[in-house]
């Protein structure tokens, strides 16, 4: 659900002939924000995990299971309940951007830019630069998987993802697209990236051109590396900050 309506937002304004062609970056950024409120409401049961990056930072913050105790779905977090649960992750991406392909497939057969058919599918640098790219993807990261966790400590609610509103992550995904995600499409999700990439890879795209692996690794390696150091970080200052 949430990567369905996140690429299917971007197609919406990527691709030509759309009734939404040129809607600019903020309905992307609305787009997302809806795709996620929508994700985390699904996937209330699974302590609502969409996102590597976040179910890392989670595990880095100490979390020792995974679910929802009010519908009893909760899980030992162990090697392969993480590993079950990102590979769960990408499998979702890939199904999402595949219904996306089939939502707009005549679009994709009118768009003459192979650039823009992949955009749809996954993120790219506004400014090709390997080091800052990953900087960008960090920062964003950070953000999202610190606050998420902040909202767990804030008075009334109970800790962990699953007892938080969908609406507070999806307004958060929209502040980070607004602020951050100009210099690099904000991925700040791996699962997110590389199940449409895959998808953009293997799917009759007519003219699509380069998958561009060779940035792949970026919107992977920079939200693993913001959500861990979210995590950590967030043992140390939330105790502080939320006094």
């Amino acid at each position: 659900m949430l990567v369905l309506l996140g690429t299917g937002v971007v197609a919406n304004v990527a691709l030509i002939k759309n009734k939404g062609f040129n809607g600019g970056f903020l309905m992307v950024n609305f787009g997302w924000g809806i795709a996620v409120f929508s994700g985390v409401v699904v996937a209330y049961n699974s302590g609502a995990h969409l996102n590597p990056a976040v179910t890392l930072g989670l595990v880095a913050n100490g979390a020792k299971a995974f679910g929802n105790a009010a519908a009893h779905t909760l899980v030992p977090v162990n090697f392969v309940t993480v590993l079950l649960y990102i590979v769960a992750q990408l499998i979702g991406a890939f199904i999402g951007a595949c219904l996306t392909f089939l939502a707009y497939k005549k679009h994709f057969d009118e768009e003459p830019d192979p650039g823009n058919k992949l955009g749809v599918f996954s993120t790219g640098p506004a400014i090709r630069s390997y080091a800052w790219n990953l900087v960008t993807e960090i920062i964003g990261t950070f953000v999202l998987v610190f606050v998420v966790i902040a909202f767990g400590h804030q008075p009334g609610t109970a800790a962990g993802l699953a007892a938080l509103g969908a609406l507070p992550v999806a307004l958060l995904v929209v502040g980070i697209g607004a602020s951050l995600g100009g210099p690099t499409g904000y991925a700040i999700n791996p699962a997110r990236d590389l199940g449409p990439r895959i998808a953009h890879a293997v799917l009759p795209i007519r003219g699509k051109g380069t998958s561009d692996w060779s940035y792949s690794w970026v919107p992977i390696v920079g939200p693993i590396i913001g959500g861990l150091l979210a995590g950590w970080l967030a043992l140390l200052l939330l105790p502080i900050l939320t006094k």
